[in-house]
């Protein structure tokens, strides 16, 4: 999906949510009243390109059939790609081994119209080597309570990141995290601080 016209995957009072828009849609096509569970509750704006969510259903629709019939219901900016059973006890949030999210910039003199909805634009020359030093500080198992935007009520802020890449192909630089979870707003922090190592405002 493309979240910018949402405030994120979870279904809030007074804002459109993907979580909302999808129950809404399988609702509708099965008459029943569906609860969706997503892997991972991004936060407004953020995009997915393989965000995994599961709902129980006693529908009748051939399970080869339900993307379609659901992606019948839903926005443009929303598809379903595949669906399959899954055992009783499956759920997306918990089962889910790790989560990869990709922070997208693009370091050019000039902004970009058609990648201004996907990545962050940054003008000033970006040291990728020093940004590589410093994600690879990041990488293992530590309390990223620095790195959580004030709001959140988990009750533990240790996660454990299993890799954090910084790759340059052009003007786009790529940031990869994979762990096993992610706090609020946690990337994108993660994100501004190695900018601000590639620009040379603070060190590794």
């Amino acid at each position: 999906y493309d979240g910018t016209a949402y405030c994120g995957w979870q279904r809030q009072k007074n804002a459109l949510s993907i979580q909302e828009v999808l129950e809404t849609a399988i609702s509708s096509i099965t008459g029943e009243k569906i609860h969706v569970i997503g892997s991972g509750r991004t936060d407004r704006g953020v995009h997915a390109l393989g965000q995994v969510a599961n709902f129980k259903t006693n529908t009748r629709i051939p399970i080869e059939k339900l993307p379609y019939a659901i992606n019948s219901k839903l926005p443009e900016d929303i598809v379903v790609k595949h669906a399959e059973k899954v055992a009783e006890n499956f759920h997306a949030r918990f089962s889910a081994k790790s989560k990869i999210y990709t922070y997208t910039i693009y370091n050019s003199k000039f902004p970009s119209p058609l990648l201004r909805r996907y990545s962050y634009f940054c003008p000033r020359p970006l040291d990728i080597e020093a940004m590589k030093r410093a994600a690879e500080k990041l990488v293992g198992i530590h309390d990223f309570k620095a790195f959580m935007a004030s709001g959140s009520e988990v009750k533990s802020t240790v996660r454990h990141i299993q890799r954090l890449e910084v790759e340059r192909n052009g003007d786009i630089v790529r940031l990869e995290v994979q762990a096993d979870g992610f706090l609020y707003n946690m990337v994108r922090i993660i994100a501004g601080t190695l900018l601000d190592v590639g620009i040379g405002k603070i060190d590794a």
